[in-house]
C-alpha cells in the first residue's frame, strides 16, 4: 500500500498523441514527513503516520511538539496514518510525489464541499410537485409513510444538512507524475473544494496499466544570430594598407578630331580660265 498527502488545486485537461481529450485534477504533493513508524510488535499493527503544513509552536500543544522532535521536524497541522506501507521508513524521511508512476490506479479520499442546511430535492434529488396556482405541493418533502407504524421509518430522506463529508472515489487513473515541480495529474474529479487536503492510495480493486502518453508542449525559444566581427587592429590594418598602395587611375585618351576637306565644286569662270591655260 503506497499513499501520500496533497492538496487539490483545480481541474484541467491533457492531450494524448492520438488525440484523446483526458480531464484530470492537479493535485500539489506536499512534503510529507514520517512523524511516527507503528510496529506489530509495539502497536499491534504495522503502518506509518505522515505529516503536512507546518503549524506555529504557539499554536501547537506541548504533546505535539514533543512528538515532532522525535522526527526531528516542526509541528504539523494534518496528520495521517498509511496501513501496510510498501517499504522501510525511518523517522523524518520525507515522501514526495516519485512514489507513484503514470498508469498506476488509486482511491483518493476527500471532504466534500459544505452546502448548509438543504432540502430533498438538492439534497437527494428529488422532483418537485406542480407549479400551478391551485397545488400546495411544490417542494416538500412528501408522504411520511403508511398510517400504522405511526412513526417515521429509518432512511426517510429528510431536509437536513448536507455536504462535508469524507468520500472516497475508487480506480481514478493517474496520468502524469511531476516530482520536479510536486504535482499528480489524476483521471476525473476527486471529492473537495479548492485548497483541500486529499489522500491519494494505492487501488484496491485495480492494477497498474500501460500509460498514456501525453503531449508536452514546450515553447520555442528564438535566438538571434551573432555577427562575427573583425577585431580592431585587423580593421586598422587594412586601412593602412589601402592608403600606402592608392589605386592609380588611368586617364582616358581623348580620340584626335578628324577633319574632313569637303572639295566643293568648281564655279564657271574657274574652269574657263583652266581650259585657256592649257590651251596656251
Amino acid at each position: 500500500m503506497k499513499g501520500i498527502l496533497g492538496r487539490k488545486i483545480g481541474m484541467t485537461q491533457v492531450f494524448t498523441k492520438e488525440g484523446k481529450l483526458i480531464p484530470v485534477t492537479v493535485v500539489e504533493v506536499l512534503p510529507n514527513v514520517v512523524t511516527q513508524v507503528k510496529t506489530t510488535e509495539t502497536d499491534g499493527y504495522d503502518a506509518i503516520q505522515l505529516g503536512v503544513v507546518d503549524k506555529k509552536e504557539k499554536n501547537a500543544t506541548k504533546a505535539s511538539i514533543g512528538h515532532a522532535k522525535k522526527a526531528n521536524t516542526n509541528p504539523k497541522r494534518y496528520l495521517k496514518e498509511i496501513r501496510n506501507a510498501e517499504g522501510t521508513y525511518n523517522l523524518g524521511d520525507t515522501i514526495t510525489a516519485s512514489i507513484f508512476e503514470a498508469g498506476e490506479y488509486v482511491d483518493v479520499t476527500g471532504t466534500t464541499k459544505g452546502h448548509g442546511t438543504q432540502g430533498v430535492i438538492k439534497r437527494h434529488g428529488q422532483h418537485s410537485g406542480p407549479s400551478a396556482h391551485g397545488s400546495r405541493y411544490h417542494r416538500r418533502p412528501g408522504s411520511m409513510g403508511t398510517l400504522r407504524p405511526m412513526r417515521v421509518l429509518k432512511g426517510k430522506k429528510l431536509p437536513g444538512h448536507m455536504g462535508v463529508e469524507t468520500v472516497t472515489i475508487q480506480n481514478l487513473e493517474i496520468i502524469e507524475v511531476n516530482a520536479n515541480e510536486n504535482y499528480i495529474l489524476v483521471s476525473g474529479n476527486i471529492p473537495g473544494a479548492k485548497e483541500s487536503l486529499v489522500l491519494i492510495k494505492s487501488a484496491v480493486k485495480k492494477d497498474k496499466k500501460n500509460a498514456e502518453e501525453i503531449l508536452n508542449y514546450v515553447e520555442e525559444t528564438v535566438v538571434d544570430e551573432v555577427v562575427e566581427e573583425t577585431p580592431a587592429e585587423d580593421a586598422v590594418v587594412e586601412e593602412v594598407t589601402e592608403e600606402a598602395t592608392p589605386e592609380t587611375e588611368e586617364a582616358p585618351v581623348e580620340e584626335e578630331a578628324t577633319e574632313e576637306v569637303v572639295e566643293e565644286p568648281a564655279t564657271e569662270e574657274e574652269s574657263t580660265n583652266e581650259a585657256s591655260n592649257e590651251g596656251e
